[in-house]
């Protein structure tokens, strides 16, 4: 069920049931007490005449209201709504949650969008009940608490690098949002960080979560060097706007999935981690994919066998394009092998003292200048790849997470040496579109026939519309049910 869909009734029947589905989904504010809570904080549940809601904690704040203590709403997983909506807020949010209008203000989000100031902030107002400025300072507070129940750091290194002008500015919104003081709130964590150079917190996710499933999806196209994958855990680097990151994610012995993260500059901290979540799918609705896909008598079993199924994400747009065009038309192995050879030679290495991976995705312009003399295959693709390159490197191709998706698809296409199956391989774990189905992936055909589905392409896909909108979780079905346990 959407967010915006629900009435009052309902959405104070999640709150009395303390279902935590919900958390992340909207924001509960008590009118008495001043105060915004998560649907499932364990707080005696108010009057319905007192009670409001909001669409996010910003709205909730902008309103008056501050943070509940017990259950941290700034804590909760994010909203599986910005999956879901490839509208203008939509990518506004996704925008903001990569930390855009810190970087660089919110005239350039309003121009990534193709809209003025004035009318991008009308439109989220609308929507959200605030804009952009106040979304952006939500997500700026957030940064600010994984650093202090997540480190050690003193209090104005952190509040610089959660993108606060000033220390005080950092310590009077953390009063404004939290009710306490930056120190108030570190004392209350027990998470603190013991590991010099790092960073480790939980990462919130809805359950049920396929942990061993990503795992290995990551494990079987893990590129040696530039990521280490096994049953329990996965680690890579990446550029971030500020430098070289690394991270490592893995499931503790509670079940719980912790990250750790080593980083240049600390300001890309709130960016890795939105970029870590949207890689992992944190941030989806499991219980109304699992609901949606199993209520279909031929895929009850495959949902009853792997609850929480989750759709990987990407690290990075341009290195997922390359990465693609790479393994389109060969085998998971092969384009592993030639992934291995072009990060090898092309990519960078950077300081690996702790042990972890220690090479770089290659750059566009080395992969532009040099793949040719790296890739294996039929001229014609190598060109492509290296064109597309080129194009990623000089800016004549635009390719991010926030893309309209319709256009996105369109321009790839209008590509040489991009197909079906790249275009929406790309826009499936780039912009996270939960409703992609790959009817020409020889896996996900042999999926659908081993589950008594039509392995057709054309009937596949004729089959699929019944499941919309979560077509991209049946391919990920698909692909489980053809590998071997």
């Amino acid at each position: 069920m959407s967010p915006a869909s629900m009435t009052f009734d309902e959405r104070y029947g999640a709150v009395t049931a303390r279902d935590g589905r919900f958390d992340g989904q909207f924001i509960l504010a008590v009118r008495t007490t001043g105060i915004y809570c998560r649907p499932s904080c364990p707080a005696r549940t108010p009057k319905p005449s007192n009670v409001e809601f909001f669409p996010t904690s910003a709205a909730a704040h902008e309103a008056g209201y501050r943070a509940c203590r017990r259950c941290l709403p700034e804590a909760a997983p994010g909203s599986p709504e910005w999956d879901l909506r490839h509208d203008t807020v939509g990518r506004a949010m996704r925008l903001i949650a990569d930390g855009v209008v810190e970087r660089d203000g919110v005239g350039a989000l309003a121009a990534r969008l193709g809209y003025s100031v004035r009318h991008l902030n009308r439109m989220l107002t609308t929507e959200l009940g605030t804009g952009p400025l106040a979304l952006a300072r939500a997500q700026r507070a957030h940064t600010a608490r994984i650093l202090l129940t997540g480190t050690d750091l003193a209090v104005s290194d952190i509040a610089f690098a959660a993108g606060f002008g000033s220390i005080r500015q950092c310590n009077d919104t953390i009063r404004e949002i939290f009710a306490m003081t930056p120190t108030q709130l570190r004392s209350r964590s027990r998470s603190a960080a013991t590991t010099p150079g790092a960073v480790d917190l939980v990462l919130p996710v809805r359950r049920p979560f396929d942990a061993h499933g990503i795992f290995r999806w990551m494990a079987d196209r893990c590129i040696p060097g530039m990521e280490e994958a096994s049953a329990a855990g996965f680690a890579r680097t990446l550029r971030m706007a500020g430098g070289t990151a690394r991270f490592e994610v893995r499931e503790d012995s509670a079940g719980r999935l912790r990250l750790r993260v080593h980083i240049c500059d600390l300001a890309d901290l709130g960016p890795l981690v939105t970029r870590v979540r949207r890689i992992f799918d944190l941030d989806a609705d499991p219980v109304a994919v699992d609901r949606a896909l199993g209520a279909h008598p031929e895929l009850a079993s495959l949902v009853a066998a792997t609850p929480g199924v989750r759709v990987p994400g990407a690290a990075d747009a341009h290195e997922m394009l390359i990465r693609a065009m790479v393994g389109q038309q060969i085998t998971v192995v092969a384009a592993r092998i030639a992934l291995t050879r072009l990060v090898r030679e092309l990519g960078e290495t950077v300081d690996a003292t702790d042990g972890g991976p220690h090479l770089l995705f290659p750059t566009m312009a080395a992969v532009a200048e040099h793949g040719h003399e790296v890739l294996r295959g039929p001229v014609a693709r190598v060109r492509a790849i290296t064109g597309v390159a080129a194009a990623l490197a000089g800016g004549t191709l635009t390719l991010t997470s926030a893309d309209d998706g319709a256009e996105q698809r369109a321009e790839l296409l209008a590509r040489a040496g991009i197909g079906p199956w790249t275009a929406d391989y790309v826009r499936m774990r780039v912009l996270g579109d939960p409703d992609v189905l790959l009817p020409g992936d020889s896996a996900v055909r042999a999926g659908a026939g081993a589950v008594g589905l039509p392995s057709g392409p054309r009937e596949l896909t004729r089959w699929s519309v019944r499941v919309a909108p979560w077509r991209s979780y049946l391919t990920a079905h698909l692909w489980r049910a053809n590998t071997p346990p």
